[in-house]
């Protein structure tokens, strides 16, 4: 059977891989291209995750595309309307017919006489099961944009005595949709960004929801909707309006960050503050909402309209700071020897996180080892041709260096063909040689990128081997940086096959 051919193969149909399909179409209009699906819908994360008041912790002024203006009142915004977004956006620009939906991408080799990868994917069987059919699609350049984890099940510590437990144990990653919680009590172990927006949406139909931390998040409240750009939509063109806020919350957000690393304490101090206006001068703010850490150490965690504050002044919301020491049949025994009571636990303890979608990768049969690999501009890897994924901020909103990513790819295509190249390559240059490595995410401490640093690429100690967290140097640089920089090797290896060829024919 022919193997069905590609310009570009996207894995992912989330908000990345939409995102990707439509710079391709716009700045690449004569490349064909396919997006895989592991799944048999598209939205990734906010089709994949169904836990009461889903919500971006990111505004979606920044959190939403480039090309296509949020237009919905509410800046922090809910799943569902998420979900919404990413449908409009692959409708309007007939992204859709595209999408090859139940195939799970497990494999991708490159062959340097084809300047191809053939990726491997398996569709279900009749009866649901992964074991029917195989797929093989070649394409000239792979462009992953399956997100950083596993949608195979999230994190879970073993727990002791957990099989004692009389309740309900759910993970919100495989929430069940026909749960009832009202009048129940529930515990929601965790301080993410999860586990707060599960307290509060839980606590208008529960009888209590206690949240249980090992220790504290840096939370900050911010009006859901943004006033600023609500008024801006009723004087300015859409289009416009969006520009400017997306601008506006940038700059800010960039800002914010750089204090974060300058002026730690007195940011912290800024933090806290707000937390402490919020709860009232009786509630034990250091004991419950004073990190050990500085604040971006670990990601903060936005709550909007001060919703989660506002559960906990109202007694239907509880933090406890503590260890759990075991399950119990009724709920938790912490090891202070306090017991908590439940008839439902929440285990909101985090991702397990994936490098590059948890594929099998191989160059001219030879397997590739990402963690021993560079990465360069934190988009490719060393000595691996034509493969490029997208990988979001941690410190901003992921769509930002999405669309940076979409937009260097198109770069880099069209250039290729400027040039008759067919392959490009990130190779170490000899003074690159001996550069010091450095951890992929650097200063950033929280479990589940601590848990996946292992598989990921090393940083250098100089450009452009980095993977920069700063959204004004990665416009300069994707936007503006030369392509030709003497570490993208840029070849046609099957010409040069066939020159050789004809010479020796000679």
């Amino acid at each position: 059977m022919a193997v069905e051919h590609f310009d570009v193969l996207i894995v992912g149909a989330g908000l990345s891989g939409i995102g990707a399909a439509v710079h391709l179409r716009q700045r690449c209009p004569n490349k064909s291209f396919v997006i895989l699906e592991g799944r048999p819908q598209m939205g990734g994360t906010w089709d994949l995750f169904r836990y009461p008041g889903i919500r971006s912790d990111s505004d979606m002024h920044t959190l939403g595309y480039s090309f296509k203006p949020w237009k919905q009142a509410k800046s922090i915004a809910d799943g569902p309307s998420i979900l919404d977004y990413v449908h409009e956006t692959a409708a309007e620009y007939k992204i859709d017919e595209h999408i090859r939906y139940s195939h799970k991408a497990i494999s991708a080799n490159w062959s340097t006489a084809d300047a191809a990868w053939t990726v491997e994917s398996t569709r279900p069987n009749t009866e649901g099961g992964d074991t029917g059919e195989t797929v093989k699609i070649s394409c000239n350049l792979l462009y992953m944009c399956q997100g950083y984890y596993s949608y195979d099940g999230g994190f879970l510590p073993e727990f002791e005595g957990a099989a004692d437990f009389g309740g309900t144990v759910i993970h919100p990653q495989k929430w069940p949709t026909e749960l009832d919680y009202s009048g129940k009590n529930v515990i929601v172990i965790g301080s993410g960004a999860t586990a707060m927006t599960l307290v509060p949406a839980m606590s208008k139909d529960a009888a209590k929801v206690t949240m249980v931390q090992r220790s504290p998040t840096y939370v900050v409240s911010r009006p859901a909707q943004d006033a600023i750009a609500n008024r801006l939509r009723k004087w300015l063109p859409e289009s416009w309006a969006y520009a400017v806020t997306r601008w506006k919350n940038t700059t800010l957000g960039t800002y914010f960050y750089r204090q974060t690393r300058a002026k730690p304490e007195k940011t912290k101090e800024m933090i806290l503050k707000g937390v402490r206006a919020a709860l009232g001068p009786d509630y034990d703010v250091d004991k419950h909402f004073t990190p050990s850490y500085n604040p971006w150490d670990q990601r903060l965690c936005l709550v909007p309209d001060a919703d989660l504050f506002a559960a906990i002044n109202s007694g239907k919301a509880e933090v406890v700071t503590d260890h759990i020491e075991r399950f119990t049949k009724t709920g938790l025994k912490l090891k202070s020897g306090q017991e908590l009571p439940a008839d439902i636990i929440v285990t909101a303890t985090g991702l397990n996180m994936l490098a590059l979608g948890g594929m099998t990768y191989s160059v001219d049969g030879q397997p590739v080892e990402f963690n021993k690999t560079w990465t360069y501009k934190g988009m490719m890897y060393s000595d691996v041709p034509n493969l490029v994924s997208t990988f979001g901020y941690i410190n901003a909103s992921w769509t930002l260096r999405a669309d940076l990513t979409a937009e260097y790819v198109c770069r880099l295509l069209n250039h290729m063909d400027e040039k008759g190249a067919t392959r490009v390559t990130p190779r170490l240059r000899d003074g690159d040689r001996n550069m010091t490595p450095r951890l992929w995410i650097e200063g950033f401490s929280s479990g589940y990128m601590q848990r996946g640093l292992e598989q990921m690429p090393r940083q250098g100690d100089h450009a452009p081997w980095l993977n920069p967290q700063d959204f004004a140097r990665d416009k300069k640089m994707i936007r503006k940086g030369a392509l030709e920089d003497g570490a993208l090797v840029f070849d046609n290896p099957v010409a040069a096959k066939t020159a050789r060829v004809l010479e020796a024919a000679e």
